[in-house]
């Protein structure tokens, strides 16, 4: 992998991270009404975070994770060794598609972005891990997990990671008070073997 030097990598994200920004094409395509992407994270950030997308609280505030499920997220951390205030101080904070897909249909929940709506935030996403090179990649709730891993049953993955190119993906459940994932004691053992790894990361790694 070609390394770059710390100034140019952060002109680098900087500028992709304005990119994203300034991205319209969800909506020019018809899949939401307003684009509104939202970014947030560092040059120096060595754990980058992908979530499905941004809730409309987070769009509100202009910051990913500021919702319900970012405060969990924080305290998984917390329980890992971080401390308060570590998900928005220093890691970088990223998602399939970068606008709010809007509520669900059925009305549980928020909209999955479609696969179009992902596949056009992709290349952003593949920037964002080949600028960055973070050292731990968290693969937060289904559908970001299987845009790495494949078609694949929680139980399977979360409690376990996989290597890539120096980078460690651990996949998580998704943080929201809507999944029942957790409510069962079998996933609660391996969601916190997820959290044992993190906790081994952080003190290896000196995240």
């Amino acid at each position: 992998m070609t390394t770059i030097s710390n100034r140019d990598q952060e002109a680098a994200i900087t500028s992709l991270q304005q990119r994203i920004l300034s991205c319209r094409l969800c909506q020019q395509h018809g899949y939401i009404q307003v684009a509104q992407p939202i970014v947030s994270g560092r040059a120096s950030d060595r754990i980058l975070v992908i979530g499905q997308a941004p809730g409309h609280r987070s769009i509100t505030n202009n910051l990913p994770f500021s919702g319900p499920g970012g405060g969990i997220l924080q305290k998984w951390l917390e329980q890992a060794g971080f401390p308060g205030g570590y998900l928005h101080e220093h890691t970088y904070l990223s998602s399939l598609t970068r606008c709010d897909p809007g509520r669900n249909p059925r009305g549980n929940g928020d909209r999955r972005p479609s696969p179009q709506e992902v596949a056009l935030c992709r290349p952003f996403l593949e920037e964002e891990i080949r600028l960055l090179r973070p050292k731990v990649i968290l693969l937060v709730g289904t559908m970001a997990i299987e845009a790495f891993f494949g078609k694949v049953r929680l139980e399977d993955v979360i409690g376990t990671f996989q290597e890539r190119d120096e980078m460690l993906l651990l996949p998580l459940p998704h943080p929201s008070g809507v999944s029942r994932w957790l409510n069962e004691p079998a996933h609660q053992k391996l969601h916190q073997q997820a959290l044992k790894l993190l906790s081994t990361w952080r003190d290896e790694f000196a995240l």
